[in-house]
């Protein structure tokens, strides 16, 4: 979604005249081809798909409230000191060197580079307006269409070649969808009844759902970015009895059933619970399939909250309101399976390696995760276990990360605040760091 911010601005002189709020996004009717998917042998005649017409737990509802505020009026600037909303928007870098000459080098073909060029102040007034475009106005959908449209053309066959994880009555199916997103198809095969779990691309998942000849049944939706929603009305119109699920904090397109936070539903034999998760956005929502009547572990769909080696951008919620929302999914249990939105492990774990020179898992994984990228394979899943050797947005409470970002817990500071800190540094580093 963060890409989806600077693109935007080429479309300025139309965002003038877009009005806000998701009840504008009512459009004429459009086809569009489905594409197949050459991972898993699709090769079916193409398929028309209608375009569309146009309780959180106490203390995180309060964060996440005083987080995402109101909406500023896009005339008005920014408080001394606020962090404005977006990729376009973050803080200028500061200068930064690579790693150091003669210390552990980067995987081969893996290149440390800056965010910004010198120089350039990313630090404008109008990132908040850009966020608000994206994610509440028509003008975000018509973006989200093109990024649709070029990632079919660029990655005719998806952007990466995912495995499907079976267990006894259970098949999860990653679909690669736009540049870099995640898609699953989750069936009780018992059944052949199905949910899908953030629909960005419609044409990619009804191809799944013809391929694995399985009824939809629900639609699970972890937040309202266009990347993670914009296929849930092209689905409800081809699959009418199809409930779409989410959190009624967020905007989701064509939500049918709002859940509230550890609210269960049943698929078939499948259980998924719903946890409130905000911070990337407020009303952000993860789900947790039950695996034990299957004999496997839970599975974590995380959407935007974690992802293997990182987490999202906290573009609606503070670093308490994120900390606590990742101690929620922490709480899962280690042998969990973590199947994140977004295929974005090289580069986490590049970033990662930066931090913590001296870690073996992390090392390992990253190694791992070059030789899958390079052979364009899926990442994921990961499980919480692992996450926790590696992932510096679940090691707060480490002393060896502390140490090296060049923090210490003041006197009296609750240790959760302290983690907050740490954790604010991590995602600034992050925001200011990118890999090719």
């Amino acid at each position: 979604m963060a890409a989806a911010l600077g693109g935007l601005r080429g479309n300025s002189g139309r965002a003038a005249g877009a009005a806000p709020g998701r009840g504008d996004r009512e459009r004429p009717a459009t086809t569009l081809t489905a594409r197949p998917r050459a991972s898993s042998g699709l090769g079916r005649a193409s398929r028309t798909l209608p375009l569309p017409n146009a309780s959180l737990p106490a203390g995180l509802l309060a964060a996440a409230g005083r987080a995402a505020g109101p909406a500023r009026p896009w005339g008005r600037s920014a408080p001394p000191g606020a962090r404005l909303l977006g990729q376009s928007c973050r803080r200028p870098a500061e200068p930064r060197a690579g790693p150091e000459p003669g210390s552990r080098g980067l995987p081969e073909g893996v290149e440390y580079i800056p965010t910004r060029k010198k120089g350039k102040n990313p630090m404008k007034p109008v990132g908040v307006a850009w966020y608000s475009l994206y994610a509440r106005t028509r003008l975000g959908y018509l973006f989200y269409q093109r990024q649709v449209k070029k990632a079919r053309e660029r990655y005719p066959h998806g952007h990466s070649a995912p495995q499907p994880c079976c267990f006894p009555g259970v098949k999860i199916l990653p679909i690669p969808v736009l540049s870099n997103n995640y898609s699953y198809l989750v069936i009780d095969t018992a059944s052949s009844r199905a949910a899908v779990v953030d629909p960005s691309d419609p044409l990619a998942v009804q191809a799944a759902i013809e391929e694995e000849e399985v009824m939809l049944e629900a639609i699970f939706c972890t937040h309202k970015h266009w990347d993670h929603s914009g296929g849930n009305a092209a689905l409800r119109q081809q699959h009418s009895s199809c409930k779409v699920y989410g959190s009624a904090l967020d905007a989701i397109p064509e939500l049918t059933n709002p859940l509230a936070d550890r609210e269960k539903v049943s698929v078939g034999c499948l259980t998924f619970e719903a946890l409130a998760t905000p911070g990337h956005t407020v009303g952000h929502m993860v789900y947790v399939l039950d695996g034990g009547p299957f004999g496997g572990p839970p599975c974590l769909f995380s959407g935007d909250l974690l992802f293997l080696a990182g987490c999202g951008e906290l573009f609606e919620g503070s670093p308490e309101t994120m900390l606590a929302s990742l101690d929620v999914a922490v709480g899962l249990g280690e042998d969990t399976l973590l199947w994140p939105g977004h295929e974005y492990a090289l580069e986490c774990l590049t970033f990662a390696s930066l931090l913590e020179l001296d870690n073996p898992a992390l090392e390992q994984k990253l190694q791992w995760a070059t030789q899958q990228r390079q052979e364009k394979r899926s990442t994921c899943p990961s499980t919480l276990g692992e996450e926790q050797t590696y992932n510096p947005f679940l090691r707060t409470h480490r002393p060896e990360l502390q140490a090296v970002l060049g923090l210490r817990r003041g006197g009296g500071e609750h240790p959760d605040a302290f983690r907050a800190r740490v954790l604010k540094e991590v995602r600034r580093r992050k925001d200011l760091y990118k890999a090719t």
